[in-house]
């Protein structure tokens, strides 16, 4: 079993910090980097932009630059002795392309930051795969939260504030997603309804999305959270990072998995979930935590299909906690102990274990 993270009781960046921006997947453009470095240096933070960052590959368009640009840029970042944070510029498709290349023992002995805490890690989608890695190969936790380069930081009204949240606060104790306070919700409510005028009254006045989250199977969980995104996670099965999932629960202890995706019909759903279940991946989970599916099948068919994967494990399972793709997606830490408290006819909540000692 791995540390708690030092973020539980400390936050992970502050005005001043230094954060290496990397582009170890797909290529940008110079606006959308303008506003992302913008973004970090309103926070107050120290922005270095990895070197081949407006790099593109000279034959595949969907990276940006080759492998070893893509690379050297993210083993620089981590192994600088002044980064803070490194922080993904958007996903896309690239990030596992790296990873045999990576000399992890080296990355290990270059984590900490001056202060002796772990450096952190951001991002989300295909940046799933050094999420994976980095829990496998170096026991750090790590945000999965959108990224800089990406529209919720151009589009939403909510997004920038909620993800500097977590980077300039500490994490134990705070509950994740979008939960709506003291409003419950019946099982028969028919999701195309109106909102109930508390509900509204509540997400407005928190200046937050209302929570679509829903119970599936109820029931409570503790356990170390982790997983991602379900394509990135399926195409790692049988990689060094996931070769011990059937193990995992008996070395590491119980965790809690969350899964999302984007843009995959129900069939490629349904294939992905082939490969999760045939490899074991679901052997550790003592609950399952369902994101956000922008562009997939009806929600509806994907709990259906979820449930008839999962269904007969015989624990929690809750849907629509955002996370992922969701235009206003909320952030979630991974790596950390976290509790699942999930009962029919409220909503689903979802927080981050307090440190030992911590009030």
């Amino acid at each position: 079993m791995s540390k708690p993270s030092p973020y539980l009781d400390s936050a992970p960046l502050a005005p001043g910090d230094t954060v290496r921006l990397i582009a170890p997947s797909g290529p940008t453009d110079e606006e959308s980097l303008q506003r992302a470095i913008a973004q970090l240096e309103s926070w107050g933070l120290r922005v270095v932009p990895a070197e081949h960052i407006r790099a593109r590959h000279p034959r595949v368009k969907y990276l940006a630059g080759t492998d070893a640009e893509r690379r050297a840029d993210l083993v620089d970042a981590w192994c600088d002795p002044d980064t803070d944070a490194v922080i993904a510029l958007r996903g896309g498709f690239g990030a596992m392309r790296l990873l045999d290349g990576i000399d992890f023992d080296l990355m290990r002995r270059h984590m900490l930051r001056r202060d002796g805490r772990p450096k952190l890690l951001t991002g989300s989608s295909d940046i799933t795969a050094l999420h994976q890695a980095w829990e496998h190969h170096l026991g750090v936790a790590t945000l999965f939260c959108p990224m800089v380069g990406n529209d919720p930081f151009k589009k939403s009204t909510v997004v920038p504030d909620e993800v500097a949240s977590w980077l300039f606060h500490p994490w134990g104790g705070r509950e994740l997603g979008f939960p709506v306070e003291d409003v419950t919700i019946s099982t028969t409510q028919d999701r195309s309804s109106e909102r109930t005028a508390a509900e509204e009254t509540a997400a407005r006045e928190a200046n937050r999305p209302l929570s679509r989250a829903q119970t599936l199977v109820p029931g409570s969980a503790k356990g170390r959270l982790g997983g991602g995104n379900l394509s990135l996670i399926a195409a790692g099965m049988g990689s060094p990072e996931l070769i011990d999932v059937r193990e995992r629960r008996e070395r590491r202890g119980p965790s809690i998995l969350m899964l999302e995706d984007v843009d995959e019909e129900l069939y490629r759903l349904d294939n992905l979930m082939v490969q999760l279940v045939r490899g074991g991946w679901f052997t550790s989970a003592d609950a399952v935590v369902l994101g956000s599916w922008e562009d997939c099948a009806p929600v509806h068919e994907v709990e259906a299909l979820m449930i008839d994967y999962l269904g007969g494990l015989g624990i929690p399972i809750v849907s629509e906690m955002g996370f992922g793709h969701d235009p206003d997606a909320p952030s979630a830490p991974l790596g950390v102990d976290v509790t699942l408290e999930a009962e029919y006819g409220e909503r689903p909540r979802l927080w981050v274990d307090r440190a030992a000692g911590q009030a």
